[in-house]
């Protein structure tokens, strides 16, 4: 009849128990129970307090004292109400630690009829807290939903011992006997007396776990026979309660006991444990190993860092949460909304909202800062990114190659001269390194053209293809869009470049064939040709490589010149071509096929071949 408790939400907390202990004494608490507070990192505050934190260690079950004689006087001299419910809108409470906080809908408090006291399983109220002119205290131990306490710890950043534990998970069969503990510790160390009976508000008792633990099943999990002796001595010890039915023992699991999600593999778990992991026996698995099977997916993947390193680069590997204001420099605008994007439900933090779409952002990010220690990097990073599709649930994930290159080409050496004398990493590396690339794993004739993309410089940028489709694009980043990723990337050329490698690694082909080599001297020839400024160097190559056939085992571009001998808008192309087969050749023999290349570059292109 001291007081009243009521739950509004069951599923927000299960029960609620109320004791009061009256004439209680405060002071410090004994020197037994201080000193084991301080070994378990606790500070001793008072009697009242430190019993309640004393209870929670030795529980598991956290308890708040309330000052008795403040209720009474906010419930106007009648019984005090205890309500336990979700905050209304626009209500306040000033907690323990003096914070005056704005509550919301989401946060469970315990309150009378006049408004909240305190933070369920959070922080009490400052009205209520217990102090020195405390006589009468009404002790509470409850149990509250797990995810509403932690939704509210993280809200208000107020983790505390209580709201730790009861984000965890704190079964309701504690909330009795911890309170009875408690209010026997109290009337002991404090000089309170307790008054007869308690007010427990259980609307939905929960009923005790029962597992049947089959003792087939314990010894097909464990690969041994398992004695069922052994078996019982060892629950009865961790206190559940055994029931003997034959072939499987039946089991009654403490109330304390949260863990027991999967019945009996957590039972079979625990047998492991106390029997001890090192006397359970190896053996082999009865069925036979599949048979293995390569992917080819993965070994190409493999197969281009392997080539990448091997071209001097280094691996790196990014968050694939970003944002889409991060990622908008390299992104055409109808990708930009967030729609665009894969969301993120529960993001960690402000900077992790969305699924990347492309790998080079943040590869960017990862060079800037490097820069800070040192003048020189060659990255690269092979990743997924992620594609909303409308008509299924999850994205689309094509992998994709970003590469970044900054700084000096080489170290600086002594021969050299001058410190940094050593030019600097441009266009023409990153291309000689995917050249590289493209030659390792085989694939067909790369055309290059010019690149539209926006955030690569005019003019220092190419878009690789593969007949039709469209390999990626890479080049000298924008000077007005590479600061936008660190001040780092400032005043010097930065190089990168962003591939598809789903279509690169679809073109590698399934076999290819080895030329043998020749023990006949090779024939060497040049070539220079003029031909319009627009005309790429690619496109001559090729018709080169056509026309010449199985006798032009290679050619190279060593020289580009432009100037007053030749007409205005052309170029000089320069090649140095090499015949060779499995015989000697005759002058005759390179001089018909070197005559069917000028031949084929005049026709195809209106070359014309200087010297001629």
């Amino acid at each position: 009849g001291k007081v009243r408790v009521s739950i509004e939400d069951p599923s927000l907390s299960a029960r609620y128990r109320a004791m009061l202990i009256r004439d209680v004494r405060l002071g410090p608490a004994p020197g037994w129970m201080r000193r084991r507070l301080r070994y378990a990192g606790m500070r001793p505050i008072s009697n009242v307090v430190d019993v309640t934190n004393y209870v929670m260690l030795e529980w598991g079950q956290p308890l708040h004292a309330f000052d008795y004689d403040v209720l009474l006087r906010r419930a106007g001299g009648k019984p005090p109400h205890i309500i336990v419910r979700p905050a209304r809108p626009g209500e306040r409470l000033t907690t323990l630690d003096g914070q005056d906080r704005e509550l919301t809908p989401d946060m469970l408090v315990i309150a009378d009829t006049v408004g909240p006291i305190a933070l369920a399983g959070v922080m009490g109220g400052l009205e209520t807290e217990v102090t020195d002119r405390t006589r009468h205290v009404l002790l509470e131990s409850a149990s509250f939903d797990f995810v509403s306490i932690r939704r509210t710890m993280r809200a208000l950043n107020l983790p505390s011992e209580a709201s730790l534990r009861f984000s965890r998970g704190v079964h309701p069969e504690l909330v009795a006997p911890a309170a009875e503990r408690a209010a026997s510790l109290l009337a002991q160390v404090a000089g309170g007396s307790v008054d007869h009976g308690a007010v427990d508000c259980y609307p939905a008792p929960r009923p005790p776990m029962v597992i049947d633990l089959p003792l087939r099943e314990v010894e097909r999990q464990l690969g041994m026979t398992f004695p069922k002796d052994e078996a019982e001595r060892i629950l009865s010890a961790l206190e559940f309660v055994v029931e003997d039915r034959g072939d499987q023992l039946r089991v009654t699991a403490p109330p304390h006991r949260l863990d027991l999600q999967e019945g009996v593999a957590d039972l079979i778990e625990e047998l492991a444990r106390i029997h001890g992991y090192d006397r359970l026996p190896a053996t082999l698995p009865a069925e036979r190993l599949p048979e293995q099977r390569g992917n080819r997916s993965l070994v190409l993947e493999e197969a281009t860092r392997d080539l990448l390193v091997q071209a001097g680069m280094f691996e790196a590997i990014t968050y694939s949460l970003t944002t889409p204001e991060r990622e908008a420099p390299l992104l055409p605008a109808d990708l930009r909304s967030t729609t665009a994007y894969v969301q993120i439900l529960n993001p960690i933090n402000a900077e992790r909202t969305v699924m990347r779409r492309t790998v080079l952002a943040g590869l960017l990010e990862v060079a800037a800062e490097n820069l800070k220690h040192t003048d020189s990097l060659r990255l690269f990073e092979i990743g997924p990114v992620f594609w909303p599709r409308p008509d299924a649930p999850l994205p689309d994930e094509p992998r994709r190659l970003a590469m970044v290159l900054c700084g000096r080409r080489r170290p600086d050496y002594w021969a050299d001269g001058n410190p940094g004398s050593s030019p600097l990493l441009d266009f023409f590396d990153l291309k000689g390194i995917l050249e590289a690339l493209f030659e390792g794993l085989h694939l067909p004739e790369i055309e290059l053209t010019r690149s539209t993309a926006g955030w690569l410089h005019p003019g220092k940028a190419a878009e690789a293809r593969l007949g039709t489709t469209i390999l990626g694009h890479f080049g000298e980043m924008h000077p007005k869009v590479a600061p936008m990723f660190g001040k780092e990337l400032t005043h010097r050329p930065v190089v990168v470049a962003e591939l598809d490698l789903e279509a690169i690694l679809q073109a590698v082909p399934e076999r290819y064939l080895y030329r043998p080599v020749t023990v006949f001297a090779p024939v060497l020839r040049d070539i220079a040709v003029v031909v319009p400024e627009e005309t790429p160097a690619s496109l001559v190559l090729s018709h080169i490589r056509s026309a010449g056939a199985d006798l032009l085992r290679d050619v190279r571009l060593f020289d580009v010149y432009r100037g007053e001998s030749i007409p205005a808008g052309t170029k000089s192309l320069a090649y140095s071509l090499v015949y060779q087969a499995d015989r000697n050749l005759s002058k005759k023999d390179v001089d018909k096929v070197h005559r069917k290349i000028e031949d084929r570059l005049k026709q195809a292109l209106k070359a014309a071949i200087r010297g001629q």
